[in-house]
């Protein structure tokens, strides 16, 4: 248990016997760029009593700095979700919105005020700030989206623009990673991603098909960092890249958690906003060695800005200016890819492995040569559904696209879907 020797003493009234996780275990990768804070992770939370509990989290190495325990909140607490430092906003069993004011040093919990704001109608069984003015709330498996335009908002005038964003989330966690970034847990043990871009338009991403049953409670001070409660215990994770909508490249720490046990809280909030997700910079690859993912993106984006003119016999500089590549289909992949020279779709998987469409991940390709085609995958849209973004160099009536469509049915890039197969470059990192 990762406790400083005073804050053993001040966590005993939350301690329960120690647990095992019900997690699978998984072995980190390679290093991760530490998530930019602006200081000590904060996490509100209430327990089973109605009392309001505060604790502090180290993010660069998941230590539990304090946790105290302050006032009854006067009524019985259903969904939580945290705006800012002292502001948290919370509904009752009874349908309310109520604006809790927390005021706290480093000894004490108190409360500034606790303000109905909204008298009735508020019956999300789980409710999330993102940290840049949207809060979401789920029920009955709709996801519903506001507008929230004050940081200590008095009702309806600051709390509006209420959208139904879909149906379908019947989510077991949510939590907020960032700006219209949502993560959630569900009860079949899987680990999703969204992303929301408006009504009825959403990505969807798989970070873990299992292994996340066991979490009960989820939460995410934003930059990748993502806390769960399992049998009472505090675990923390890092995404390396919490935009890519890939969880190969998630942190477990399952050997060295916040606490091994002792959270009972019945609600957990962290504030949103409390850290950033800041790129690493990756190792800059050479012509015909190894690459990173983000490179082949940032690679393939920049012929997309230039809108590179498509030839079967014209070339044009990659984004360095030093290799020049044939500005066709596997041509452009051959680019992305940072290859030697220009491929055909028939030779281009000489380069890498073929893997299943399901697996495919940003930077990875789809190749048809029977078609006579291949795309630059992007990204997951929908992975449930198979839907997908992708970057194309596609023809000289449409030269360089970014679009979406089905890895498994329909056409892709105007190429029979069924015709490509994915492909993995046998040097990316």
């Amino acid at each position: 248990m990762k406790l400083r020797n005073a804050v053993r003493r001040t966590s005993a009234a939350l301690a329960v016997g120690a647990m095992s996780l019900g997690l699978v275990t998984v072995v980190g990768g390679s290093a991760h760029a530490v998530a930019s804070c602006t200081g000590d992770v904060s996490v509100y939370g209430t327990l089973a009593d109605g009392r309001l509990t505060y604790t502090q989290i180290e993010p660069n190495t998941g230590d539990r700095l304090k946790t105290l325990i302050g006032p009854n909140l006067g009524f019985t607490p259903k969904a939580m979700a945290t705006l800012n430092f002292n502001t948290i906003l919370v509904t009752s069993t009874t349908g309310d919105l109520y604006r809790v004011d927390v005021k706290t040093n480093d000894s004490s919990l108190g409360l500034a005020g606790v303000v109905k704001i909204w008298d009735g109608g508020w019956t999300f069984d789980k409710m999330v700030y993102d940290g840049a003015g949207h809060l979401y709330g789920t029920v009955d498996g709709q996801l519903h989206q506001y507008v929230v335009s004050e940081d200590k908002p008095s009702g309806p005038a600051h709390i509006g623009q209420h959208v139904v964003i879909d149906t379908g989330f019947v989510l077991k966690t949510l939590a907020a990673a960032g700006d219209d970034r949502i993560i959630a847990s569900t009860s079949d043990g899987r680990l999703l991603s969204y992303k929301i871009n408006g009504v009825g338009d959403w990505d969807r991403a798989v970070l873990k098909a299992s292994g996340w049953s066991g979490v009960d409670s989820l939460s995410s001070p934003g930059g990748g960092l993502y806390y769960g409660r399992t049998n009472g215990g505090m675990y923390w994770y890092h995404d390396a890249d919490p935009t890519d909508g890939d969880g190969s490249d998630i942190a477990y720490h399952s050997d060295d958690p916040v606490d091994a046990s002792g959270w009972t809280q019945t609600l957990l909030s962290a504030y949103a906003n409390n850290c950033a997700y800041v790129p690493a910079a990756p190792p800059k690859s050479v012509q015909g060695g190894t690459i990173y993912r983000s490179e082949v993106m940032a690679r393939a984006k920049d012929w997309y800005t230039r809108n590179v003119q498509y030839s079967q016999s014209a070339y044009a500089t990659d984004v360095d200016g030093d290799h020049s590549y044939r500005t066709d289909c596997s041509g452009f992949v051959s680019m992305a890819w940072h290859l030697t020279s220009s491929l055909t779709t028939q030779t281009l998987p000489g380069a890498g492995t073929q893997i299943s469409k399901a697996d495919l991940r940003p930077g990875d390709a789809l190749d048809s040569s029977s078609e006579g085609h291949a795309v630059l995958f992007a990204g997951w849209k929908d992975q449930d559904a198979g839907t997908f973004y992708y970057y194309s160099e596609g023809s000289t009536a449409s030269d360089m696209n970014y679009s979406s469509a089905n890895v498994y049915s329909g056409t892709i890039d105007s190429h029979a879907a069924s015709s490509y197969i994915a492909l993995r470059y046998d040097k990316i990192a």
